[in-house]
């Protein structure tokens, strides 16, 4: 048997040949990305970056930009680095390859407002209490199972609004589209959670909880010189988050407050007639000992789903009709589909219809592709030094990308700039985050939970408001002269609400 000593020797040895081994290759990677440039990009000026060559609208000027320095292009926004991508295929080997390297998110300082970054799926690093947040999330709410049992409230809710639509043809008037959109989802989304109406229709006195979830829509989308100069962020001083902690305290109490009456329910020998729904879910997992979650992860679960689900989804229904009145064959097409699976007349628009409607699903794609609600996505942190594409994103880097410029990319997609929803009937693209030149709703680990709903929601509400009427434009304002231009924000949004008349078929 070997000497004890030796063996304890020989041990130190290996080991200090592995950490010595383990410092080179360390040194060796440090030192090849130190080689590495960034990718090219406009000379930033000292202190401000690149911000004055972005403009009034930086969501173009970042386009044109990306057509001189290429697909991949670094800025300088203030003291932040960015990184900016605009092709599918370097999109693909960023959010596939290189996922997980890229997998936290760059938090804006609107995030901050009560310490929401501290407890939103949005904005959490990939932890367990993302994870844990995420998978409540997918089985309570957007698994099928859960999606087809909550099928009749979004039947319940899009029935309210043909009824809200039928009462502005009987009168003959344009109603606003934007707003009818806004309060179908937001019920639609309440119910599903809550089981009750958030928001009603036609009514001057807005609703608290709509003007707490516009509120926060509002603030969260504006430009922040915080996300510039960090340095700057405990001046707060465009009052940005100090609004938001506003929205979100009172949020936050109205939550409670039907947290705390469905628990009197629960506690009494009484029945809810709500019973078992997605909010008992919830309730059920935070009062489970086990449970990673506490009440105040789901209490901003809750704020994220309904700002993020009722601004995302309205826009794009907005924007669906939009195009569909502005090109008159395209809604005849439509139509003309609708009532070949369902007939004239007398039957009931269900949502498992919908499957059976290719053009009006079509419709729906080339909206998100011309019109992505979210134009830049929401922007990812490389958590370390990647190569990409033979260049350097340093650690800490922020990375957005372009999914607008991707939608109109002339080099991917014939007569670009034309609504054409045939183009998705012969092609097998779709929207579920594999077909990188079409990522509306991002791709990989980050890829927007509540695609599965939206989709749902969205191909019931708009084939709904086809079915059952045609539109016309007010003051005898023609089609192709309709108001298209758009507020180029966080979210992409029409910057003229959509109105029209609805007549009755």
């Amino acid at each position: 048997m070997e000497n004890p000593t030796q063996i304890l020797i020989l041990t130190c040895v290996l080991f200090a040949s592995f950490l010595i081994f383990l410092i080179f290759c360390k040194r060796a990677v440090s030192n090849r990305s130190h080689k590495l440039n960034l990718p090219p990009g406009p000379r930033p000026y000292p202190i401000i970056g690149n911000n004055l060559q972005l403009g009034s609208i930086p969501l173009l000027s970042i386009t044109d930009l990306s057509r001189f320095y290429g697909p991949i292009m670094s800025l300088k926004l203030g003291t932040k680095t960015t990184i900016v991508i605009s092709s599918p295929k370097i999109a693909k080997e960023a959010f596939h390859k290189h996922d997980l390297d890229f997998s936290s998110r760059d938090i804006p300082d609107s995030a901050r407002a009560l310490d929401h970054h501290k407890f939103s799926m949005a904005w959490l690093p990939i932890s367990p209490q993302w994870r844990a947040l995420r998978r409540a999330c997918v089985i309570q709410l957007f698994s099928t199972v859960r999606l087809d049992s909550t099928q009749f409230l979004r039947q319940r809710k899009v029935e309210d609004l043909i009824n809200h639509v039928h009462e502005y043809s009987v009168k003959g008037e344009a109603i606003d589209l934007a707003k009818a959109a806004f309060t179908t989802v937001l019920n639609t989304i309440s119910n599903m959670l809550f089981s009750r109406d958030f928001a009603c229709y036609g009514s001057d006195k807005t609703q608290e909880f709509k003007k707490l979830v516009v509120g926060v829509a509002d603030e969260s989308r504006k430009a922040n010189v915080s996300d510039l100069f960090p340095v700057l962020s405990f001046l707060d001083p465009q009052g940005i988050r100090a609004r938001l902690r506003g929205y979100y305290k009172r949020l936050f109490e109205l939550f409670n407050d039907i947290l705390e009456e469905r628990l009197s329910f629960r506690g009494s020998n009484m029945k809810s007639k709500d019973e078992n729904d997605v909010l008992d879910s919830f309730l059920d997992i935070i009062q489970d000992e086990s449970s990673q979650l506490s009440r105040t992860d789901v209490l901003h679960l809750f704020a994220d789903l309904l700002v993020a689900g009722i601004d995302t989804t309205s826009s794009t229904l907005e924007w669906a009709m939009t195009e569909l009145i502005r090109n008159p064959n395209k809604m005849a097409k439509s139509r003309a589909e609708l009532q070949q699976v369902l007939g004239k007349s007398g039957v009931k628009l269900e949502e498992s219809m919908v499957s059976n409607l290719p053009f009006i699903q079509a419709v729906i794609k080339e909206t998100l592709r011309l019109h992505p609600p979210a134009p830049l996505l929401v922007p990812h942190k490389a958590n370390c030094d990647v190569e990409l594409c033979g260049f350097l994103v340093p650690k800490n880097a922020q990375i957005i990308a372009n999914v607008w410029a991707m939608g109109r990319d002339p080099s991917i997609w014939d007569d670009h700039n034309s609504f054409l929803p045939e183009r998705f009937l012969e092609s097998e693209i779709d929207f579920k985050g594999t077909d990188f030149e079409f990522i509306p709703f991002g791709a990989g680990r980050r890829i927007c939970p509540g695609l599965p709903f939206a989709s749902r929601a969205l191909g019931l509400t708009l084939a709904s408001l086809i079915y059952h009427f045609n539109w016309i434009l007010p003051s005898g304002l023609n089609p192709e002269d309709m108001d298209m231009s758009q507020n180029y924000g966080i979210t992409l949004h029409k910057a003229q609400p959509l109105r029209a008349i609805p007549i009755k078929v």
